[in-house]
């Protein structure tokens, strides 16, 4: 809540006059208890986990000859009951474990000293600490990631998003209730370590699920904007991780690929992308051998069962680390 009755008051207080944004913030936020600015993220993330993985959704059930160039495994086609129990399930876990989380957390937010008055911070302050966000929360989600495909954490917890070996968009938090709580942690460090502005904070939030959505999309555009982020995985980088599966020791990076490439966990990808262009060529030039065609085969077939995942030697990462 502000602490001014009126716009003058706040402008005699900064002692500007308030940009135009400034002045809406005032107008919305004004009466408003800082609780309640932070509990908007639980309605951000229902119209971001409703929305942004809708249309691919749709166009899937009931167009799915205009995406199949760029779905990356083309053999898996998912029942609409099945983006239907995935909502629903996501949707529960939002009310019973993120939005209550919420609800303790606030004490929080306020302790790091996430504030919610004016000024409003500017376009190269928010950018400073998203980028300082997005790289704390990408090393701290590595480390966990790859503890949690222990064969403990794998089995209790983690296999539960892993039941989607061909990721969607609606799939991004699906996941045990644990696993939900525990990568909580890494989204909130950046923030308890460089506090900004609430608006700041929700546009992080936003940013950080919007990215999770395309990373689980299942298709690789090749005229989508995150390709010219660098050091970016995006959705061929991370469907290989859940195509490999529980055996993945491959890809734990949740936005970029630095960790993976420092730590040696991209070996068996790096592997299977150039023993592909080898195909690729190979096919392109006449020159294929009946093993290159085998190989090729089993990667048009990649996801249509689960043992084409464990066929012919296909888990590079268990063979080439």
């Amino acid at each position: 809540m502000l602490p001014y009755e009126t716009i003058a008051a706040a402008e005699a207080a900064l002692g500007r006059n308030l940009t135009a944004s400034e002045a809406l913030w005032f107008r919305y936020s004004a009466r408003m208890p800082d609780f309640l600015l932070y509990y908007h993220n639980i309605l951000f993330l229902f119209i971001i986990f409703t929305l942004v993985p809708l249309p691919l959704a749709l166009l899937e059930l009931r167009l799915p000859s205009v995406l199949v160039p760029y779905k990356l495994q083309p053999k898996v086609h998912l029942p609409a009951s099945s983006f239907f129990q995935c909502y629903k399930d996501v949707m529960r876990a939002f009310l019973l474990v993120v939005g209550s989380l919420m609800i303790i957390s606030y004490p929080s937010v306020k302790l790091v000293g996430i504030r919610t008055g004016l000024p409003l911070p500017s376009a190269g302050e928010m950018a400073a600490q998203l980028a300082v966000y997005f790289l704390i929360e990408d090393y701290t989600n590595y480390w966990i990631h790859r503890l949690l495909h222990g064969r403990w954490g794998y089995e209790k917890i983690h296999r539960v998003h892993h039941e989607f070996t061909a990721p969607i968009g609606f799939a991004a938090p699906y996941a045990h209730w644990a696993e939900v709580l525990i990568l909580g942690i890494p989204s909130f460090m950046g923030p308890a370590i460089a506090p900004g502005h609430m608006i700041t904070l929700w546009l992080w939030m936003a940013l950080r699920h919007v990215e999770a959505i395309e990373t689980h999309s299942g298709y690789d555009f090749p005229l989508s904007p995150t390709k010219y982020i660098p050091f970016y995985g995006g959705a061929e980088y991370h469907d290989y991780h859940h195509y490999v599966g529980g055996q993945s020791q491959s890809n734990f990076a949740s936005v970029f690929t630095y960790c993976d490439y420092i730590y040696g966990t991209d070996k068996g990808y790096r592997y299977h992308k150039a023993h592909l262009s080898k195909v690729i060529y190979f096919q392109l030039s006449g020159k294929k051998s009946c093993t290159e065609t085998l190989k090729f085969q089993l990667r048009k077939q990649r996801g249509a069962d689960g043992e084409n995942r464990e066929a012919n030697g296909w888990n590079y990462n268990e063979k080439f680390e």
